[in-house]
């Protein structure tokens, strides 16, 4: 009767955003790998409660904890006690609902909120869309899917975000991001 309850209480997220990925079963008492895709990965601890899909139903998952291991942060899920029940949970993905996230300073954004935008010059040249972003250490770099008859001939463009000295503006109500950045780039 309890876990019912419990189950009802933990709606699935209204707006799922994946935070990382269990990996594979670590020892014998149920402990799973987990990857991160937060910028500093042990921050994925600090948005609960996480969902993961099994068989198309939304599941919540509890921790019991999770440490450092080497190079892996491990975790332990409340009620997995064995390394085969682990096992089942291998390769699921870590969500939580979005509305838990921080509100953020200016001048910081999520990535997914970059996603799809539209960028265009200072000039008003549309450079295209924002398909993804990539890390290269020292800064993020938009990933831009150029239009179709790009004047150019770009079918992609690799953008710096650059805040200030690339990136002029973002305003994501209307979903456009504007750059300072040559289009024959």
């Amino acid at each position: 009767m309890v876990n019912m309850s419990k189950q009802l209480a933990a709606r699935s997220p209204a707006n799922p955003l994946i935070l990382g990925k269990m990996g594979s079963a670590y020892g014998i008492r149920g402990w799973l790998k987990v990857f991160s895709s937060t910028e500093d990965a042990e921050s994925i601890f600090d948005y609960q409660p996480w969902f993961i899909q099994r068989a198309g139903q939304w599941q919540l998952v509890e921790l019991e904890g999770w440490k450092r291991h080497n190079q892996d942060m491990i975790i332990k899920v409340k009620g997995i006690d064995d390394r085969d029940t682990a096992g089942l949970l291998t390769n699921c993905e870590i969500v939580v609902d979005s509305e838990q996230l921080p509100e953020l300073d200016g001048g910081d954004y999520y990535w997914k909120d970059l996603i799809g935008c539209q960028v265009v010059t200072t000039e008003g040249y549309e450079l295209g869309k924002v398909t993804e972003l990539m890390e290269t250490g020292s800064n993020d770099v938009l990933v831009v899917q150029a239009n179709l008859k790009d004047a150019f001939g770009a079918k992609e463009r690799l953008i710096p975000f650059l805040d200030g000295q690339v990136i002029k503006n973002v305003d994501l109500t209307t979903g456009t991001i504007e750059v300072d950045w040559d289009p024959g780039f």
